[in-house]
């Protein structure tokens, strides 16, 4: 079966490790977010990108959620001790992957191709491919101000609450090369548990992916990013909660409007299933948190196995 994943986010790679145990990892696709990108220390850093090819590879730091496992800090410390940016954490080995990325940018790569090396040289089979090649970042309207996502994520720790989020660039991005092609040679499209707002939003603002989705004739399946109307981690419910008026799964449906039809979501909201299938969407109840191998291969069976029926 081949499966091609919207992700972006620390529980979209962990999902992804989960699938390539359940199927062939070769007919996996990730298309993944590139509007939380930015340049440090004049280094170009797609963190979604290498979130994924470092939990495909086995290379994570899963206690921490992000970067790499093993990682040292002497480069930014070094950094910062001459009075360079640091509040954007590259660790050692993390600045290794983003030498070779600028340095590819900088001679004229597209950022496609330069995922698909960096992919090969830690042995993935999967196929990994960021959403455009073309300059598309996020930005959050708060009270407080407008900020760029890793601005208002990571600098002010996403404690401003968001009124609207807007994709810079979207208008004019087009779908890297494969990835249209992903979507329409797929026999099952999933959204993985992603915050649904700054993870997969900026991925659907691409026309023809969203047009992709909406012209769909195989099963789109979501998986919710909440578990009892919480996030396991980062901003997705209070999210929710200003700009959807709640949280539960009825609600995250609601995000994905004329784009999936089921929605997996976790067995502490079953009393919200009939709230999901009211939409038109069928509802599949699971046990959603990845706390280890054996439950992340566990969620991304019952996506499998809800396709036969979505």
């Amino acid at each position: 079966m081949k499966v091609a994943v919207l992700t972006g986010g620390g529980g979209g790679a962990r999902f992804l490790r989960g699938l390539v145990d359940a199927v062939d990892p070769a007919d996996v696709t990730a298309i993944v977010n590139v509007g939380d990108d930015l340049e440090v220390l004049g280094l170009s850093v797609s963190p979604d990108l290498d979130s994924v090819v470092y939990a495909l590879a086995g290379l994570a730091d899963e206690e921490r959620g992000w970067g790499r496992a093993d990682e040292t800090w002497n480069a930014l410390a070094s950094a910062d001790a001459f009075g360079g940016e640091s509040w954007f954490r590259l660790g050692d080995r993390d600045i290794g992957l983003h030498l070779v990325r600028s340095q590819a940018l900088r001679a004229g790569e597209p950022l496609s191709q330069v995922t698909s090396r960096l992919a090969a040289a830690v042995g993935i089979d999967p196929t990994v491919l960021p959403a455009t090649d073309d300059v598309l970042r996020t930005w959050l309207e708060t009270p407080n101000g407008t900020f760029s996502f890793q601005q208002w994520f990571v600098a002010r720790g996403h404690r401003d609450p968001v009124d609207r989020v807007r994709f810079e660039g979207a208008a004019a991005a087009h779908p890297a090369p494969g990835v249209v092609d992903a979507l329409h040679n797929a026999d099952l499209l999933v959204v993985a548990p992603s915050n649904p707002y700054v993870s997969i939003g900026p991925i659907l603002a691409v026309d023809r992916i969203r047009r992709a989705l909406e012209r769909r004739r195989i099963p789109c399946i979501a998986v919710s990013p909440l578990i009892g109307g919480r996030a396991v981690k980062g901003p997705a419910a209070e999210m929710l909660a200003r700009m959807q008026s709640g949280t539960s799964p009825s609600h995250v449906t609601d995000c994905y409007e004329g784009l999936i039809d089921a929605l997996v979501f976790d067995e502490a909201d079953a009393v919200h299933a009939d709230a999901v299938a009211a939409r038109g969407v069928r509802p599949v109840i699971a046990r959603t948190l990845m706390s280890d191998a054996d439950a992340r291969r566990r969620l991304a069976e019952a996506v499998l196995d809800a396709t036969a029926v979505a």
